[in-house]
């Protein structure tokens, strides 16, 4: 089965405005969870091996003949790498699990997006763009996120304004999904 670009907008926008729209309504659980999001082994593990599984995929997918010769390696290699984080890499296994997933989703919306005539795909570009930097970012630095978190949720003011934002983008992302990417 096909993705579209609407579908995928659709599934975006809802995500966030289920995920956002719970931090809306339950600021205090929200804020103990994301506080801490980065001590989740288990979610990272998770992460880790569905953004793994994901580019590996895409990689066995792959025709570019520049790559041919060292597919199989890649593979292994990069298969070795995903599971061996999840061994080794204890320390702010969620935040790297979630850069590769987001990575890896970031790529998916990209691909969607390229070929639509509307101007609005540029929207879907630009927040995959700015995942993408999130995510190598973080990757680097996993501590950034712990320490963004923090900051947001030490007011609640401050996390019912990130949550509303959240909220008011799914709203955007999906209307697009529905009416423009049709």
């Amino acid at each position: 089965m096909k993705v579209t670009l609407s579908q995928l907008c659709l599934v975006l926008g809802a995500v966030m405005i289920l995920t956002h729209g719970w931090v809306l309504l339950q600021p205090r659980v929200a804020a103990t969870w994301l506080r801490n999001f980065h001590r989740q082994h288990a979610l990272g593990v998770l992460l880790m091996l569905l953004g793994t599984a994901w580019f590996e995929w895409n990689l066995y997918q792959e025709q570019l003949q520049d790559i041919a010769a060292y597919k199989n390696l890649m593979l292994i290699g990069f298969g070795v790498v995903g599971i061996g984080c999840c061994i080794f890499v204890r320390d702010f296994l969620s935040v790297r699990g979630l850069t590769v997933f987001m990575l890896m989703l970031a790529w998916l919306m990209c691909e969607k997006a390229r070929w639509h005539k509307s101007d609005f795909r540029w929207a879907i570009s630009a927040w995959a763009y700015v995942w993408v930097i999130g995510g190598l970012w973080l990757s680097v630095s996993p501590w950034r996120l712990r320490d963004w978190l923090a900051w947001a949720t030490a007011s609640e003011g401050r996390l019912r304004l990130a949550s509303v934002s959240g909220v008011v983008w799914g709203v955007i992302i999906a209307v697009l999904g529905l009416t423009v990417f049709k």
